[in-house]
């Protein structure tokens, strides 16, 4: 969003966009920066590959490989009282894309095993399409 759609959003007088627009300018920048594009590419997947996805994004976020924002956060919520985290990277601008790729990319570790989901041959063959 840029800031003329910004500006737009905000003197229309819609609270839930306005506050929207400032939960979005607390969250992380890396964050915020993963889940556009988790978004952006879960939308042509199935509902099994999303899950896939998921989990091995959530893998490389609990290993702090690239970001720790996720333990900031929760320091901030559980222990600042002022619930004021300290994102690093700080800004959006200083995410590189090649910092967002790891994120969708297979765990190097040979003891890491993907997430398998479970055969559903007990489903129709257009719905297992989807999966």
């Amino acid at each position: 969003m840029n800031h003329l759609q910004e500006n737009e959003a905000i003197t229309q007088k819609d609270d839930w966009i306005s506050s929207t627009i400032q939960s979005l300018k607390k969250a992380s920048p890396a964050s915020l920066k993963i889940s556009l594009r988790s978004i952006r590419e879960g939308r042509l997947q199935g509902v099994g590959r999303c899950l896939i996805q998921d989990y091995m994004m959530l893998c490389h976020v609990l290993r702090g490989e690239f970001s720790k924002d996720f333990f900031e956060g929760c320091r901030a919520i559980l222990i600042d009282q002022y619930r004021n985290p300290k994102w690093e990277p700080s800004r959006l601008e200083l995410i590189r894309d090649d910092d967002v790729d790891c994120y969708f990319s297979k765990i190097d570790d040979e003891d890491w095993e993907d997430l398998k989901l479970p055969p559903r041959s007990n489903l129709p063959p257009y719905a297992i399409a989807k999966l």
